[in-house]
Formats: C-alpha cells, sequence, structure tokens
C-alpha cells in the first residue's frame, strides 16, 4: 500500500546501524498520525492493537508511547480493510490473517490503488464540468 496512499507527516528519524554496519533511517509516526491517515479513533487503534498483538505491535519508547513503522501502517490499514470493507469479525479476520494473508495484502493493495485512481477521476470529471459551465456561459 506504499506509495499509493496518503501517508501522514514524518514526525521522527530514528537511525540505526544495520548488520552490515550501514546507517538507516527509519520512519516512525505517532499514534494520532495513524488514526488521522486512516480515519480511525485512536481508542480504535488500541483496540486492534489488543486484538491481534502478533500483528500490530508499534514500538513504545520508555514513557509507552506508540511509534508506528511503515509496516505497522500496513498492518493496520490490512485490519481496517478487512474490517470495515469486507466486513469481516475479529475472529474473521484472524481466520482469513492465518490462512490467506498474502492474498488479503494483496488485494487490500488493490482496492486502496483502486479507490485512489477513483478519486482522481472525479476530481478531473469535477474540473471539466466546471470548465463546460465556463465555456456554455
Amino acid at each position: 500500500m506504499t506509495g499509493c496512499c496518503n501517508w501522514p507527516k514524518i514526525t521522527d528519524r530514528y537511525w540505526i546501524n544495520n548488520m552490515d554496519g550501514e546507517t538507516v533511517s527509519r520512519i516512525r509516526y505517532t499514534i494520532k498520525e495513524v488514526a488521522s491517515a486512516l480515519e480511525e479513533a485512536e481508542s480504535t487503534l488500541r483496540y486492534w492493537e489488543g486484538e491481534f498483538p502478533d500483528i500490530i505491535s508499534p514500538h513504545r519508547n520508555g514513557r509507552g508511547v506508540r511509534s508506528y513503522s511503515e509496516k505497522d501502517m500496513d498492518d493496520v490499514r490490512l485490519i481496517k480493510y478487512l474490517i470495515r470493507d469486507c466486513g469481516l469479525t475479529l475472529e474473521g479476520v484472524r481466520r482469513r490473517l492465518k490462512n490467506n494473508r498474502e492474498s488479503a495484502l494483496k488485494h487490500a493493495k488493490v482496492v486502496a490503488y483502486l479507490k485512489n485512481i477513483r478519486t482522481e477521476l472525479k476530481s478531473i470529471q469535477k474540473a471539466l464540468d466546471e470548465a463546460g459551465k465556463k465555456l456554455t456561459q
């Protein structure tokens, strides 16, 4: 889903050394930014985190403040898609992810991509309608 969806602004960069000793940046998001980007309540994200601890596990600092990575964002987005768009129950989501996670992820990415195309087409249609109105005046 990365690249085709609007992401929240970058808040922090954590610099780490990978196995080869190279310095790599890791981008993290606060729970407020994730909730805003996914149009969900922060309490919903915390609830899903409790229901799917093996899937959603944001890093917590010493004060317990959550910070979500790109992978965490994708995992939450997948769970949101399965619950909100597909209408699955929490147990249904668990079964789907256990049996065929890759297929669910691919399907969610395609749907997100198509929704973005639809949004773009609507904005083009609106611009064309406005241009047509100006020409007829």
